[in-house]
């Protein structure tokens, strides 16, 4: 990493899960920050009396979740130089992911995001990242391509496709991977983070040859390929060079289809939602953890499923991400936040 005024080097920290060398499962790139919850549900943020403070960041969520799985997670990303970027290194380091790949940036504060929570599926978010944010000003030459070419999974995110320089450390990184198994381009569309659509468009379908899988709901596939259709989203996506297409239907369940021609449907899976931000990034990770593990394709959609649920039943993001056993739980027919102590589930947000 650089030392100029941009970065601030930091000290190599032992990678989560594993000893110090041993490479990366999963590796992603892309936001990290501080989310700032009510912890008043149905209350709009000008009437919250109280919040509670939280690593967030779509990629962040989606190492923490594989890292709660198991896995030697790590994310490339960028902080301020304050408390806030601290305290996310923190939280990452406790929640099992490494921070060895993240850049403190001494002219950007740390993005703070605020939610409002109005179940079952009303959940605005509010973000303070301008005029941008320290995970869009990595550069090329502040990554460890190395550590990108031997991850077991790399994980990226199209917002970090939106601004320079950090469109240039993703081509690096596609670069460096050169299509290597698993390659996987989240399609994270955020309107705030675009001039207009066809923008995100025109730099989705630059890198869609470059990814071997590709993971978004419908209007997310229609951003990337236009098609909103799950079944012609798919086939598009397959159409434009990933061997993987995952699409996200929300009530009507998960839709994937192969290269190979493989294709299954995943029914969704009841459950009483109190926030539903963080799910898509839990399921996220399960189907990091899945795909590592070669299950067949429907072991790993019925697990993302479940995991996504799990999340979207409670208040947190990060720190509710499941393990492999509620998981389980919950696949059984029961009820994965059924047996949390007191502390454990004041800890995910059950108790409020």
């Amino acid at each position: 990493m650089s030392s100029d005024a941009h970065a601030v080097p930091q000290p190599p920290a032992g990678r989560a899960g594993g000893p110090a060398d041993a490479p990366l499962e999963v590796l992603t790139f892309g936001r990290a920050g501080v989310d700032i919850y009510p912890l008043q549900v149905g209350v709009g943020l000008e009437d919250v009396q109280t919040f509670g403070k939280y690593l967030g960041g779509t990629t962040a969520n989606v190492a923490v979740a594989a890292a709660r799985l198991g896995r030697r997670a790590g994310i490339i990303t960028g902080v301020g130089d304050d408390p806030f970027g601290r305290y996310v290194r923190r939280e990452l380091r406790d929640l099992g992911v490494s921070d060895a790949h993240v850049v403190t940036n001494t002219t950007y504060a740390t993005p703070v995001t605020f939610c409002e929570i109005f179940p079952p599926d009303d959940f605005p978010l509010y973000f303070y990242r301008k005029p941008t944010a320290p995970d869009l000003q990595v550069r090329p030459e502040d990554l460890d391509l190395d550590a990108v070419r031997a991850t077991a999974l790399m994980w990226l995110s199209v917002s970090g496709l939106s601004e320079e320089p950090s469109r240039a450390a993703h081509a690096a990184v596609l670069e460096a991977r050169d299509r290597r198994p698993f390659t996987v381009l989240d399609l994270d569309y955020r309107p705030m983070f675009w001039e207009t659509p066809g923008h995100a468009s025109e730099q989705v379908q630059k890198v869609l040859p470059q990814v071997t899988v590709a993971v978004g709901n419908r209007e997310e596939c229609e951003v990337a390929v236009g098609e909103s259709d799950p079944e012609r989203a798919a086939d598009a996506l397959l159409a434009a060079g990933v061997e993987l297409a995952v699409v996200k239907q929300g009530p009507k369940g998960v839709l994937a289809k192969t290269r190979s021609g493989e294709r299954v449907e995943s029914p969704p899976i009841p459950i009483t939602p109190l926030n539903g931000l963080g799910a898509g990034d839990s399921f996220g990770g399960s189907l990091c953890h899945g795909l590592l593990a070669g299950w067949p394709l429907e072991q790993v959609l019925a697990r993302a499923n479940a995991a996504g649920a799990i999340v979207a039943s409670r208040l947190e993001c990060s720190t509710a991400m499941p393990t492999g056993a509620e998981i389980e739980t919950l696949l059984a027919g029961g009820d994965p936040n059924a047996g949390l102590d007191a502390a454990h589930a004041v800890h995910v947000g059950l108790a409020r």
